[in-house]
């Protein structure tokens, strides 16, 4: 497991020379750190860092939001058609990126949004399926008789979404953190 790392370590550390000599040496003769400073500085990687973090991050955000409240509602809330709703935001889970890439593309284009970060944070807005899937069987599990005694305290829904069942509901949302990051970075 840690074979490949060690050697791309050793390989970044070696002179030119070295690289590519037959049959390879493990340890370099040299050992030559200043690579990665001629690498840092051949492109500007702190602003490609800041992007990646803020793309991240606000995507993070984004879906654990707008991810949590639908859900939320689809947990907790009667309204005619609403298993149907639900069916078709799952049925959208079986279309291929492929087949949505161009009418994206087209879209964001119309907007402006070609060359900047909108079209890599704004869409993490608007609750991702599979989310909303997963937030809703946990929202599910958690017991009304919670928010009956919250609606009893005075507390509206928003309040009871946010003071009794956001807090509750921390371990999903921390795995639809790790899963937005993972699809993020």
């Amino acid at each position: 497991f840690i074979a490949p790392f060690f050697w791309m370590l050793t390989t970044a550390l070696k002179p030119a020379s070295e690289v590519l000599i037959y049959p390879p040496k493990l340890i370099p003769s040299q050992w030559h750190f200043g690579i990665f400073k001629e690498a840092w500085q051949a492109a500007p990687f702190n602003r490609f860092l800041l992007n990646s973090l803020l793309v991240t991050f606000l995507g993070i955000i984004g879906q654990m939001f707008s991810s949590a409240v639908v859900a939320y509602g689809f947990a907790r809330f009667r309204f005619p058609g609403r298993d149907v709703l639900f069916a078709i935001v799952l049925a959208t889970m079986m279309i291929p990126w492929d087949v949505t890439m161009i009418p994206q593309y087209m879209l964001f284009n119309k907007l402006g949004w070609i060359n900047s970060l909108k079209p890599l944070i704004v869409p993490n807005f608007f609750a991702a399926p599979f989310f909303i899937f997963l937030l809703r069987q946990f929202f599910l599990t958690l017991p009304l008789e919670l928010e009956e005694a919250a609606r009893i305290d005075g507390a509206n829904p928003f309040q009871i979404f946010v003071r009794v069942m956001l807090p509750l509901a921390i371990p999903a949302l921390i795995v639809v953190a790790v899963y937005q990051l993972l699809n993020a970075w």
